[in-house]
């Protein structure tokens, strides 16, 4: 389901869902992703979050568009070498190097482009250069870090071996204060967003950290926002942005104006596909079930909605780009990716 206004030219058309809830600790399937990241080549980084009863089952797990499940690496739930424990958000360097924030250790862990681990880095604390609750991640074409820091209210800016750089931000809800920042991304220019999530609100940056503009205000209207989770910039300047507290994606013109909303349209993916065709019983109470159903009225918020329409987004955590301008919508609760193409 979409609405749109204003830029009449702009279309967002789905693609297809990819995942379906992995019952074990590993393989095909996803465990509350709560990130993607898509390689070079093409490849998809699925950050799968867990909730604390399937710790064991946190891990990062990569497949392809054509749903190919190629492996799985970065195993929790511990503070050794290469392990997780409430892993965020995701990005690669030039080198195809992934850095991974994790909120409970207050570090970031650098992967290989295979999952080889190769570095941690962060240390607990509110002065400059440590962290208290990592959470969203960009990585910029000097290969600087900048990580959102969560409970300090900021953003940091790290080389990529972590030496402190610069920072910016502090609480408030005045222009370039924060309250519990979460997501965060770079566009084409360098300039820099960030989902200011109990402002309900994207600010963006210049590049040094010098307040530019600030995008939407609390409201379920359009354009209006609920804890935004995550923001992503087309090379169009098209801002896109995980309505996390109202169960949708948004899209802004580049200065701030609404444009779309999107409730979710997913289909099963080939791996639900797979498992109904060896479990035909299952696939037969799907088809009896109402998963579109009518609510009363005392059912209405965005997550009761959400929670009883399998179609739509519920829990978006996270909203990315690839190099083909594909957005790669992220769902916790339904443990998947939508897929979908600006036309």
């Amino acid at each position: 389901m979409a609405t749109q206004t204003k830029v009449k030219s702009f279309a967002l058309e789905y693609v297809k869902t990819i995942g379906i809830v992995n019952n074990g600790d590993n393989g095909r399937g996803f465990a509350n992703p709560y990130d993607t990241a898509i390689a070079k080549d093409g490849r998809i980084f699925v950050l799968n979050r867990c909730d604390p009863a399937r710790a064991a089952a946190i891990r990062i797990g990569i497949c392809n568009l054509d749903e190919d499940y190629l492996g799985e690496f970065g195993y929790g739930y511990g503070e050794g070498d290469g392990q997780l424990i409430w892993p965020v958000a995701m990005a690669f360097d030039s080198g195809e190097r992934l850095y991974v924030t994790d909120e409970h250790t207050n570090r970031i862990t650098v992967f290989g482009p295979s999952g080889k681990f190769l570095a941690k880095w962060g240390t607990p604390g509110n002065a400059q250069g440590e962290l208290s609750g990592p959470a969203g991640i960009a990585i910029d074409a000097n290969d600087d870090v900048y990580v959102v820091d969560q409970a300090n209210n900021r953003v940091q800016k790290f080389t990529r071996e972590g030496r402190f750089l610069t920072s910016f931000g502090e609480p408030g809800d005045g222009e370039g204060q924060f309250n519990l920042p979460w997501g965060l991304t770079l566009d084409s220019h360098g300039d820099i967003y960030v989902a200011d999530w109990r402002n309900d609100r994207v600010q963006k940056f210049a590049a040094d950290g010098r307040f530019l503009a600030s995008f939407g205000r609390s409201g379920e209207g359009d354009g209006q926002l609920s804890r935004p989770s995550s923001v992503a910039v087309d090379d169009a300047g098209f801002v896109y942005v995980a309505d996390w507290g109202n169960e949708r994606l948004q899209v802004l013109t580049p200065e701030g104006e609404f444009v779309l909303k999107l409730r979710g349209q997913a289909t099963l993916s080939k791996w639900a596909e797979d498992f109904f065709a060896s479990n035909p019983d299952e696939m037969r109470e799907r088809e009896r079930s109402n998963l579109v159903p009518e609510l009363p009225p005392h059912l209405q918020t965005p997550q009761q909605i959400s929670a009883q329409t399998e179609p739509y987004f519920w829990g978006l955590a996270s909203v990315k780009l690839d190099r083909e301008g594909r957005l790669y919508a992220t769902e916790s609760n339904r443990h998947r990716i939508q897929i979908f193409a600006k036309r």
